[in-house]
């Protein structure tokens, strides 16, 4: 990439970061990035103690002509999101783990799940010894950690929790969802999370065993849950409750089946309590290697804990702004766990400071409402080398500066990006992505 004279195929930024003389608009501390004002402290010597503990995570380095200072993005900033796409092999899961390991020597709290495992491996690798007993390593299958989206969910919350657990399902099983499968679906989990130690196992047995269903009934709080029991499903024909509940049980029985989720799935209690492992800056690593846990089951259990820890983000409305600890979530191939409510919930969680890093590859992974709710409600985009059509959609992101073109011949660990700067986005600018040893240990 020629950035001394940029060619006319490849448009740098004019003036990025470069010192010049302040304006009645500027203030002191102030320099232009793209023709936006961008305070200074985003431009510093990385590895300053103080600004990576307190202020701001360093992710990259301006080429533009002789300027390579680096920058990075402040924690209050990081409230907004971030989001970042890119072909297989352009630097994506490496500035995932620059940005991650800054995380851990901040002290800070995060999640980090992975469809691949190469990533959660070398995260885990770099956890220091003073930040070991802060470690939940929730490595499938060989984990002896249980987790149960069922367990502890206090009444009021579990219609809450219900919906989202629906909609994780619905997204597996696109193929197979209809009206009356998730009927049915809905008041089972209603019913189970009325349970005192029920787990996803319990699907069937409320289908399979009458003495546990007459069991569970009685402990039904929901008046329209226990009269879909006892005045509709004691009605169907047995035929038609058969046919009704096939598809449930074959999927389910599917994954409960599965001994690499079993184990996980049917404890009665989860091993760690997701919100005290926000409010107390905890690090969960999940390793979801799609080649040791196959492809169903670990966007399966990856969309359930994402849904859960947007449930314990939320339920951080009962402490004070001022307490609310920030929490970063880190997803690689998000697509695989986002649903669409997810995907709404970004402004939301935002209040509560859950901070999503959401990567993947290409734009077709994405539902058209999940694709318009993260363009337009993050707050950093970040551009690695696209292909044809993602760089012809995104461009109208970029534009003027930068084209489709542009885009489509970026070099392996370049970007393009519009930062999210004192709650501002900034106009798009280039810059060279930090690897983790560019950040001192």
């Amino acid at each position: 990439m020629t950035i001394a004279t940029p060619p006319l195929e490849v448009r740098l930024l004019t003036d990025c970061a470069q010192p010049r003389r302040r304006t009645k608009m500027q203030k002191e501390g102030q320099h232009f990035v793209s023709r936006t004002f961008v305070h200074l402290r985003a431009f510093s010597t990385v590895g300053h103690p103080e600004l990576m503990k307190n202020h701001i995570n360093f992710f990259g380095r301006i080429n533009f002509r002789t300027d390579r200072r680096v920058f990075g993005i402040k924690q209050a900033d990081r409230r907004a999101h971030m989001y970042m796409i890119g072909k297989t092999g352009t630097g994506k899961s490496t500035l995932l783990e620059t940005l991650v390991r800054q995380d851990i020597m901040a002290g800070r709290g995060f999640a980090l799940l992975d469809p691949h495992g190469d990533l959660a491996e070398k995260v885990r690798a770099a956890i220091p010894e003073e930040r070991r007993n802060d470690l939940i390593d929730f490595y499938v299958p060989d984990t002896g950690l249980g987790f149960n989206p069922l367990a502890r969910v206090p009444s009021e919350k579990r219609p809450l929790v219900a919906a989202g657990l629906l909609e994780v399902f619905r997204k597996i099983w696109a193929d197979s969802w209809g009206p009356r499968l998730e009927h049915i679906f809905r008041n089972c989990l209603l019913t189970l999370l009325d349970q005192p130690d029920a787990t996803l196992a319990d699907v069937l047995r409320l289908f399979n065993n009458s003495a546990f269903r007459s069991h569970a009934i009685t402990h039904i709080k929901n008046g329209r849950v226990r009269d879909f029991w006892l005045r509709e499903y004691a009605k169907y024909p047995a035929r038609f409750q058969v046919e009704a509940i096939a598809p449930i049980q074959n999927k389910v029985g599917a994954f409960i089946t599965d001994p690499k989720l079993q184990r996980i799935l049917t404890q009665p209690r989860s091993s760690f309590d997701l919100r005290e492992v926000m409010d107390e800056g905890k690090i969960l690593i999940v390793n979801l290697s799609k080649g040791r846990i196959g492809e169903d089951a670990s966007a399966l259990l990856g969309a359930l804990l994402v849904a859960m820890i947007a449930f314990a983000g939320q339920s951080r409305a009962d402490l004070p702004l001022e307490d609310r600890r920030d929490f970063y979530l880190y997803l690689d191939e998000f697509h695989t766990f986002t649903t669409e409510g997810l995907a709404g919930m970004l402004a939301e969680l935002r209040k509560y400071h859950v901070n999503l890093i959401l990567a993947h590859q290409y734009l077709t992974q994405l539902e058209l409402p999940v694709r318009d709710a993260i363009l337009g409600n993050v707050g950093t985009t970040i551009a690695f080398r696209l292909g044809l059509p993602d760089a012809e959609i995104l461009a109208k992101e970029f534009a003027p500066e930068f084209s489709a073109h542009d885009l489509m011949t970026l070099p392996n660990h370049h970007l393009y990006l519009k930062l999210m700067v004192d709650n501002v986005v900034s106009k798009p600018f280039s810059a060279e992505s930090l690897r983790p040893s560019d950040i001192p240990a």
